[in-house]
């Protein structure tokens, strides 16, 4: 299934997405965000457990450029291994980003999808003793070094019941049709039309998104 949406659709119906994220560098160095943000930030886990793995792709050639994984337990955090999502107002401890409400995960989505790249998902219903298992194993991992996203995220699924069967590769490609065999994951394409130029459509959400964070907590 494909779904083509803008940055604006998403900001219309969101009720809690983000300020404008930043450029960040992928130096794998540690961030460490105060107790209280974090608390603070903690959205609770929907109830259906799940992993999403989220593999950006180039959409002249198909090549994978970066891998993530949604994990949806106790709460809901984003493992963003050397991504380049970041803001303020979402804590982050070495490449997890705390609070991602559904409207949160639309828009981490929608800032990788435009012309150039396209987004998959690909989402697979866990029990929640697996996704507990999930969330503490990205919080122990560490910041992640440049170009070690998918290295970092299959090491982290090969260690969780029913998906040692996944080989550890560097490739996001490679990582994404590993999951792809599993006979329950839904699969999901994202493609927008907006310019490659991120800067001007954060700025030109700054408020709405600013606005919708602060309605959230």
């Amino acid at each position: 299934m494909t779904d083509r949406f803008t940055r604006r659709a998403v900001l219309k119906g969101a009720s809690a997405v983000l300020a404008t994220p930043m450029l960040m560098g992928c130096s794998g160095t540690s961030v460490w965000a105060p107790d209280d943000m974090v608390q603070r930030a903690r959205y609770l886990g929907t109830g259906d457990t799940a992993l999403v793995l989220y593999t950006m792709k180039n959409a002249g050639s198909g090549n994978g450029a970066h891998t993530a994984l949604l994990v949806d337990a106790s709460q809901r955090v984003l493992f963003d291994p050397a991504g380049s999502f970041s803001h303020p107002s979402i804590p982050e401890r070495n490449d997890v980003l705390f609070g991602i409400s559904p409207a949160l995960e639309r828009y981490y989505v929608s800032y990788h999808a435009r012309q150039s790249y396209y987004v998959v998902g690909q989402r697979i219903a866990v029990s929640p003793q697996v996704a507990e298992m999930a969330l503490q194993l990205v919080q122990r991992n560490g910041a992640v070094p440049m170009t070690h996203c998918a290295r970092a995220t299959s090491r982290i699924l090969q260690q969780l019941p029913g998906f040692t069967h996944i080989g550890r590769t560097w490739f996001p490609n490679s990582l994404e049709w590993h999951f792809a065999q599993f006979p329950a994951v839904v699969t999901q394409e994202y493609r927008e039309t907006d310019s490659d130029n991120k800067a001007r459509a954060a700025a030109q959400q700054e408020a709405a998104i600013r606005d919708a964070v602060a309605a959230a907590r």
